[in-house]
């Protein structure tokens, strides 16, 4: 058995064993603890002896018999160790650990999204309980130091156990926003892991590629929902450019200059088809709409041919299911795209939301349409203050750039 087809195994079986676990007994962190020493055991043994039958039934056996292992090791712990006794698991192994795959692993997601939580630990329990992600492997994505993810982590699954909330299902009630929660969060990851809001990197594709990833877990274990369908769709036909971001030399590409033959055309193709089947069911979201705009992007041959009107009335449609300042500025750009740069240039006037004031993304447009406006000086002066609030350093590079050639360009 090879390293990469264990990997892939354990980390598509852990959380589905750390679920039952915690299902059964309680005790998030003994839980965890649990299955890391189940695996420590299965890297040894199953790279000896090879992979057992049921793999997730060994794995829960293991770290079932750690975990009461850990619980009579905690001498405070005496009459939780009881109760964990005796209801070890039962003989069919593996009935037991296909019982509740689906439900254990989509509870697990949703408690790491406990609305208790910080969007930053929710991401991080999230990563490290769901995703299987080390600390350090955690911290790096993050770009946090280890010893800090560590504490926001304990700290996490803390508030989670303390909150008295039942490993269960949430309510028909309760569900659609727990739902929410859990998509937000994914989003959140795949945001950062694709666009880099600090550092020197642009892109941190192992943390873009594990959103992804446990995007088609949340799409797997919600077939009827149509926004994890859509989240799924806009992960994979945004990442679909990634290869063609960066120029040979590093330097930052914007999309309408950017080689579309270096796209990768299967996760085009995996995106259109998930959107395209999803937006007839019932309420469109967020989601849905985000990825149709993507869609409509990634299949133009060309940016000339891309259908700007299209995704204007995609946008307004947008700004009222969830309105937002960036949603505003987009749709500001598809305007000027559509109908011109001075159209662009009104709507952005009308933008007084102070949370874009401070965000470079407002200025960099306002110095590109104002570029295409034809006003080169008034246009340089937005680039160098977009590259004043840029945190990335492709983002400063490419805005001082334009500015430093259109400085050229007027002398």
């Amino acid at each position: 058995m090879g390293d990469d087809s264990f990997e892939e195994l354990v980390r598509r079986l852990a959380p589905r064993v750390l679920g039952a676990l915690v299902r059964r007994y309680g005790r998030f962190d003994a839980a965890e603890d649990a299955v890391q020493e189940a695996l420590l055991a299965a890297s040894r043994q199953w790279g000896e002896h090879g992979v057992p039958e049921h793999p997730q039934a060994w794995l829960l056996r293991v770290a079932s018999r750690k975990l009461i292992d850990l619980l009579r090791a905690d001498q405070a712990r005496r009459r939780r160790e009881v109760t964990a006794v005796s209801r070890e698991l039962p003989a069919d192994t593996e009935a037991a650990a296909g019982a509740h795959d689906a439900d254990d692993t989509l509870i697990l997601l949703i408690m790491c999204c406990h609305p208790s939580l910080s969007p930053s630990s929710q991401i991080a329990l999230t990563l490290r309980a769901v995703g299987g992600l080390t600390t350090a492997e955690i911290a790096r994505s993050l770009l946090t130091s280890e010893s800090s993810t560590a504490r926001r982590i304990t700290r996490a699954k803390r508030t989670v156990e303390e909150s008295g909330v039942p490993f269960r299902m949430p309510s028909e009630a309760e569900r659609p926003q727990r739902i929410d929660a859990v998509l937000r969060v994914l989003y959140l990851i795949f945001t950062e892991g694709y666009s880099a809001t600090s550092g020197p990197r642009l892109h941190r594709a192992g943390l873009a590629e594990e959103a992804i990833r446990l995007a088609e877990i949340a799409a797997a274990l919600l077939p009827e929902d149509g926004e994890a369908a859509g989240l799924l769709a806009l992960m994979l036909l945004t990442d679909a450019r990634a290869p063609a971001r960066l120029s040979e030399r590093g330097e930052l590409v914007p999309l309408h200059e950017q080689d579309r033959r270096l796209w990768k055309a299967e996760s085009i193709r995996r995106g259109v088809d998930l959107i395209t089947r999803a937006l007839p069911r019932g309420d469109v979201g967020q989601y849905q709409l985000q990825a149709a705009i993507a869609a409509i992007h990634d299949e133009a041959p060309n940016s000339e041919a891309t259908d700007w009107r299209q995704i204007v009335a995609l946008y307004r449609l947008l700004r009222q299911v969830a309105p937002s300042p960036v949603v505003d500025l987009n749709h500001a750009v598809a305007v000027a795209m559509a109908d011109g740069p001075t159209a662009g240039l009104a709507l952005l006037d009308g933008l007084d939301d102070p949370r874009l004031t401070r965000d470079r993304r407002l200025h960099a447009v306002r110095a590109h349409l104002l570029e295409l406006a034809g006003e080169p000086g008034a246009a340089r002066t937005a680039y160098l203050r977009a590259a004043e609030l840029a945190t990335n350093i492709h983002h400063v590079r490419y805005l001082n750039t334009r500015a430093q050639r259109l400085g050229e360009d007027t002398t």
